[in-house]
């Protein structure tokens, strides 16, 4: 794998570090995870910062909708093997559900939902095997991981954190699947940061 390819990645990261930023987050790693509380984050509205909230919770669906768009590009590559296709979509699954419930979300808290771009920087040209798609995916999921991370703890209204630390808790199981999936530690430490 290229050092441009990784630099990409990286950069991808920390966009997504700066976003998070300037809603007021300070972010430790790299980035988004799973949804296993959805119904207290769709029955939340007791917020004590609703606008706070509201540009934490765009900043994870921009999250999603980029994850969203990244799963597609890999399954159309032509790059995976028909299992690991299917896990793929499934993943692009997970983030559509995701989006779909933030989106929702935002919108009960008298937000406007963030839309997906026209158009994202991948680093296309480097993706020349399955591994290249898997690590690129990875990669992402570690950030989403990261980024959820830094967001719980900031959440004005507790349910909407404990629903993120749910979703953090789906990234994180993406993750060590895809590293496993590269051969790679699926848990290389005791901690995330």
């Amino acid at each position: 794998m290229s050092f441009s390819f990784i630099r990409h990645g990286e950069e991808l990261l920390s966009s997504r570090r700066g976003m998070l930023q300037a809603t007021g987050l300070t972010l430790s790693g790299t980035a988004i995870a799973m949804l296993a509380g959805r119904e207290s984050l769709a029955a939340s509205n007791k917020t004590k910062s609703p606008h706070k909230d509201v540009g934490i919770l765009n900043t994870a669906l921009g999250a999603e909708l980029e994850a969203i768009a990244a799963y597609q590009v890999g399954a159309e590559s032509g790059l995976l093997q028909k299992p690991v296709l299917d896990l793929a979509v499934q993943f692009q699954g997970h983030h559509k559900e995701h989006a779909t419930l933030l989106a929702s979300v935002v919108s009960k808290l008298g937000g406007k939902p963030v839309v997906a771009k026209a158009k994202y920087d991948f680093p296309v040209d480097k993706l020349k095997s399955q591994a290249d798609v898997l690590r690129f995916a990875a990669m992402l999921e570690k950030g989403a991981v990261s980024a959820y991370l830094g967001a719980v703890p900031v959440f004005g209204d507790r349910e909407l954190a404990k629903a993120a630390a749910s979703i953090l808790g789906d990234e994180a199981m993406h993750w060590a699947i895809l590293s496993n999936a590269l051969g790679d530690n699926p848990v290389p430490m005791a901690f995330m940061s």
